[in-house]
């Protein structure tokens, strides 16, 4: 039996996109066991997945280096056929080195790739060029018939069973927040947003324990006159990543910003409307649901990108970005679900 270990140590958003290898060599190795080496906090996004055999976790914040030595002990311990390293770090690179695996495939960016088995350049910014297309390319060293798939989760049925209290109705989700703020779409702007929005159903803020406190301040920033009010509900910190992903799968549309629930919404096929403010689809992470939209500020800026993330302030301290971005662009897609 052909054992694969996948490494992706980076941020929920990317281990989410990381899931369409996954699906791909699946789909070539039915028998095979596939393993995933992802920091402490994103293992929950494997939770009944039906095609993961283990999940190897890195706990980062404490004993940093002595929790790497374990992973690399665990990792060598299985002797893989290949370790198929997703990650651009040292880190990483040292585990696929070491790793005792018959193919040690990575990107050439890696600072260790010299020691790579198969060593795979890696294309930062390519018109058109998805990150998951990057990825593959990865498998395809291996085997260059591999079929590209798109990000899957597997939402357990406790999951949906969960979510089932909030759909009853029609409604739309909305996660407001970003780890970087240049990603996010203006707080006023989603004030303005809530306030004039034309829906009949339901309005869920969705994200993280730490995103609560911006769902409350939007939820109290409704004006009393809003049709919408008393009909938002703020969901940040209340669902777990896959819960937050089956309620995405029921919603008549996801307003998203660049960030992990625009993947979740790719890897259940949910209808989303995806606001870039700072970077651009270009670079890689746009969205990947059948029925999906993309929103940008409709003005030439000479800044926008100002980087391939995000920042923590705006470097010309206007964020035209995203204050620039006009409602009839959030709603438009709105009007177009409605009429499918």
């Amino acid at each position: 039996m052909q054992k694969f270990c996948i490494i992706q140590t980076a941020f929920i958003g990317d281990v989410v996109l990381s899931t369409s290898i996954i699906a791909s060599l699946h789909l070539q190795y039915p028998a095979a066991q596939i393993d995933i080496v992802v920091r402490k906090g994103n293992e929950t996004l494997f939770t009944g997945h039906p095609y993961i055999h283990e999940v190897i976790i890195w706990d980062k914040k404490q004993n940093k280096y002595l929790n790497w030595l374990k992973v690399l002990k665990q990792i060598r311990l299985q002797q893989y056929h290949s370790v198929i390293n997703i990650q651009r770090f040292a880190a990483t690179g040292l585990w696929t080195a070491f790793s005792n695996a018959t193919n040690k495939i990575g990107f050439d960016k890696n600072p260790f790739s010299f020691l790579f088995t198969h060593k795979v350049k890696h294309e930062t910014i390519q018109e058109g060029l998805h990150e998951i297309h990057k990825n593959h390319t990865l498998i395809q060293a291996i085997n260059p018939a591999m079929v590209l798939c798109h990000p899957q989760l597997y939402p357990a049925p406790s999951d949906i069973e969960k979510v089932k209290q909030f759909q009853l109705q029609p409604y739309i989700c909305i996660a407001p927040a970003s780890v970087w703020f240049t990603k996010r779409f203006p707080f006023d702007q989603w004030v303005r947003f809530l306030n004039d929005l034309d829906f009949e159903g339901m309005v869920y803020i969705i994200g993280g324990p730490g995103d609560k406190e911006l769902g409350d301040q939007i939820l109290d920033s409704i004006t009393t006159q809003a049709s919408i009010k008393g009909r938002v509900v703020n969901l940040a910190g209340q669902l777990s990543y896959l819960c937050s992903a089956a309620l995405q799968a029921g919603a008549v549309l996801s307003y998203v910003n660049d960030s992990a629930p625009l993947h979740f919404a790719s890897a259940v096929n949910a209808p989303v409307v995806a606001i870039f403010c700072s970077t651009i689809p270009a670079f890689g992470f746009g969205p990947l649901s059948d029925k999906s939209f993309i929103v940008e500020t409709k003005q030439k800026l000479s800044c926008k990108p100002c980087g391939i993330h995000g920042r923590k302030v705006c470097p010309m301290n206007h964020f035209n970005c995203g204050n620039s971005i006009q409602m009839e662009q959030l709603y438009a897609p709105l009007v177009q679900m409605k009429q499918h």
